[in-house]
């Protein structure tokens, strides 16, 4: 399964902070859970083929390869840190998919 999450910064929080707390703890934390095959952070530069600002300035997009497991990995405490501090920076929407095709 692949989770993807669009969001937008809280107001304060700047995006320098969250980068560099996205590249020095969340990044190499979630992709070291035994649930989790990738893990991966963008941001957002533009919308295709137009001038308009992108309505979310970051996706992340986590490949889950035991949703079991991952509720369990999510669960511990340093996960609960991690989620906590991530929704203290972030208004963030999670969308499950399912691939419909290859």
């Amino acid at each position: 399964m692949r989770v993807i999450a669009l969001f937008n910064l809280k107001p304060g929080v700047s995006a320098a902070d969250y980068e560099a707390w996205a590249r020095g703890t969340d990044l190499p934390t979630v992709n070291r859970l035994a649930s989790v095959s990738s893990f991966r952070v963008f941001k957002t530069t533009g919308v295709l083929g137009g001038d308009a600002a992108a309505p979310y300035s970051y996706i992340e997009t986590i490949d889950i390869d035991d949703m079991d497991g991952f509720w369990r990995d999510v669960g511990s405490p340093k996960m609960q840190e991690i989620a906590a501090a991530f929704s203290g920076m972030a208004d963030v929407t999670f969308l499950t998919t399912e691939e419909i095709g290859a």
